[in-house]
């Protein structure tokens, strides 16, 4: 059988799985192994092992995140530490054919907190540790994450302006349009603030009527990511009078916005995965406009860049990006590569770039 055609279950239960391991490893005393689970960002490889005993059995692989200052000191003591782990979480799921083949802790960044983490007492001061199919559930597999703070009667227009900012690349959380029903409304607002790429604050004339809002802006300014005030009826007031403010309109607030977040390098990313993943012509064009606000390119970021360009027919067929209508629709992307690239390009007759020399 396929092991991409299967449907596993044990993964969907880890975290519950780790819970118990929690209150399990206190009552032992065993605070190292405890600490591990309650501060690890966990994730699984499906599909390490197989045994045809017992009609098939898959092992999978589960890999705990931790903070470097909780990382075992030695190879020695992080071997034992692993095999523990496996034996314990394979007697606390009750999953047929299903079982936890090896564990690995490894060192990496995380973000979310779960109460659970929280009760024992054991999880490390400004530790959220967030799983990523709650991430990706929140914000979709690709794009830059962007929350948009908002009173909830322009929820309508607040919605649309998520709309079209995702025609560049751009993944807008929307309270009162992402929440579903079943879940904790706070604690998804919360697991939002703690993922996002950027915070975008609607100033409409009761924005500061709200507590939420506020807690939102602050929420943001503690994390230091990149903030906008979109003037819209009132000006920026309090901490988020410091950050950059634009005076818009609903309708022009998405063109002033992204030549705004342009300047950051992981929305240039999401932007290049916008044009590798265009589907018409009008979309092209539009998507092309942001091309004269991008101040700089990493060379890996040229390289995909004309790889989505020369493999995207409706991208390279488009004025807006080969240029060959500019009084219209601008110079196209060549231009704009030379303009930031020590590098010539040119376009070919069959809508393909080249490179012309190595340096300028």
């Amino acid at each position: 059988m396929n092991e991409q055609n299967i449907k596993f279950e044990l993964p969907k239960k880890i975290d519950t799985c780790l819970k118990i391991l929690s209150k399990q490893f206190q009552k032992q005393g065993r605070k190292d192994l405890q600490e591990i689970v309650v501060n690890s960002i966990p994730r699984i490889q499906t599909g390490w092992s197989f045994d045809n005993w017992n009609g098939g059995t898959y092992g999978h692989a589960l890999y705990l995140a931790v903070p470097e200052i909780i990382y075992p000191n030695n190879a020695d003591d992080k071997t034992e530490l692993q095999d523990q782990i496996t034996k314990a979480i394979n007697k606390v799921h009750d999953i047929q054919n299903e079982l936890i083949a090896e564990v690995f802790i490894e060192t990496q960044e995380g973000s979310e907190v779960i109460d659970w983490r929280k009760e024992s007492g054991l999880l490390l001061p400004n530790k959220r540790v967030i799983s990523a199919p709650v991430t990706e559930r929140i914000w979709g597999d690709k794009g830059f994450r962007v929350f948009l703070s908002h009173k909830t009667e322009v929820k309508k227009e607040t919605a649309q302006l998520k709309a079209k900012l995702k025609l560049f690349g751009i993944s807008c959380f929307v309270a009162h349009e992402d929440i579903d029903p079943t879940q904790e409304w706070q604690t998804e607002i919360e697991n939002a603030l703690n993922t996002m790429d950027s915070f975008i604050a609607l100033l409409t004339g009761s924005f500061h009527d709200s507590n939420w809002t506020d807690q939102e802006v602050g929420f943001a300014f503690g994390r230091g990511v990149p903030i906008i005030s979109v003037r819209l009826e009132r000006d920026p007031y309090g901490f988020i009078g410091k950050f950059q403010a634009l005076s818009s309109t609903w309708i022009g607030a998405p063109d002033k916005i992204v030549q705004i977040l342009i300047k950051n390098d992981a929305m240039v990313n999401a932007y290049i995965e916008a044009i590798k993943d265009c589907t018409n012509y009008d979309e092209s064009n539009k998507l092309s406009e942001l091309l004269p606000y991008i101040e700089k390119l990493s060379q890996n970021q040229i390289d995909n860049i004309i790889d989505a360009f020369n493999s995207n027919s409706q991208i390279n067929e488009s004025y807006g990006f080969n240029g060959r209508k500019p009084t219209k629709y601008g110079e196209g992307l060549v231009y704009h590569l030379n303009r930031v690239s020590k590098i010539d390009f040119k376009l070919t007759q069959w809508n393909q770039i080249e490179r012309l020399n190595d340096v300028k």
